[in-house]
């Protein structure tokens, strides 16, 4: 899949293309439907499939004290995305001056950058543009002037409620996995670049790879079985997520912290994605570190256990 950040340079050579507009955190049930049925349609017009998302939650920008911890990052919902096996999507940057476009605007703007669009596939509840002044009945309406087909999809249900984001984001923040990952229709994942920690897990004989989750939508705190893998290999993996109470930090900042079993190796740098499985138990302060190292070491061989 090509990733984009320009209309330009998508490289169509003339043909039609067919777009699925969305955030898509998390590039849940729902979203993937949206994107089969833009797919499809590219198949069947000969047109390239493009996805069309942005580079940050719009609310980051429009609504900042109302921004959603997100499910994804950015390079996680790409090679999620790249999976579905669109051509192409097309990531715009939103910031000020982008979110002062009209629904109409945007999608003009589209079209002139990508010439022939032969259809717009969205969410039957989507909105977007300045003030939310896009939706479906917009969409089909520039479509009869400009000659494009529009799909509004209804949203996927499960277990009786639809399945949305918001809801995934809930399941995960209460700590149901397995329901978030029922409406992911994947495991639930947890990815971060890892960055340099104070070396506490490698002096206690269990280096850890500290996890950059800046602006992430995060399980309950705890310690939980996951697994990873690497270019080499896949590791099983005792996961952390605290603020580690034993050592009685005076600004106790939040941490993810993962010891990947068996490894030997650098990480540094590079971005790390674990499957969070079972919780394994609560956070908890312990009398001394001595007694946390001796924890670890249960937690470590309890993840070992585990099939």
């Amino acid at each position: 899949m090509k990733v984009i950040s320009a209309t330009r340079d998508l490289g169509a050579d003339g043909r039609k293309v067919c777009l699925a507009i969305g955030v898509f955190d998390g590039v849940h049930l729902g979203h993937q439907q949206i994107i089969r049925q833009t797919i499809s349609d590219a198949r069947q017009h000969e047109a390239v499939a493009l996805v069309v998302t942005f580079d940050r939650h719009p609310s980051a920008i429009v609504a900042p004290d109302r921004q959603p911890g997100l499910i994804y990052t950015l390079p996680q919902k790409l090679r999620t995305l790249a999976a579905l096996g669109p051509d192409a999507t097309l990531v715009l940057p939103f910031d000020k001056e982008f979110s002062r476009q009209t629904g109409a605007h945007f999608i003009q703007q589209l079209s002139l950058g990508l010439g022939n669009i032969q259809s717009i596939c969205v969410g039957a509840n989507f909105v977007f543009g300045y003030k939310r002044s896009g939706n479906v009945t917009l969409l089909k309406n520039l479509g009869k002037n400009i000659g494009f087909n529009v799909h509004g999809l209804a949203s996927l249900a499960l277990d009786g409620q639809v399945v949305s984001s918001t809801r995934i984001r809930e399941a995960i923040r209460l700590g149901q996995l397995d329901a978030a990952s029922q409406m992911l229709g994947r495991p639930y994942a947890l990815c971060g670049k890892i960055v340099t920690g104070d070396g506490l897990g490698r002096q206690f004989g269990f280096p850890t790879a500290n996890l950059e989750t800046t602006g992430l939508n995060l399980p309950p705190n705890g310690v939980y079985a996951g697994l990873t893998s690497t270019s080499k290999a896949t590791y099983r993996v005792a996961l952390n997520i605290g603020r580690r109470p034993t050592l009685n930090s005076p600004v106790p900042a939040l941490r993810v912290e993962a010891h990947l079993l068996d490894f030997a190796g650098d990480l540094y740098g590079q971005e790390l994605e674990i499957i969070v499985g079972d919780r394994l138990r609560d956070e908890q302060k312990f009398q001394s570190p001595e007694q946390l190292k001796e924890q670890i070491a249960r937690d470590v061989a309890a993840v070992r256990a585990k099939t």
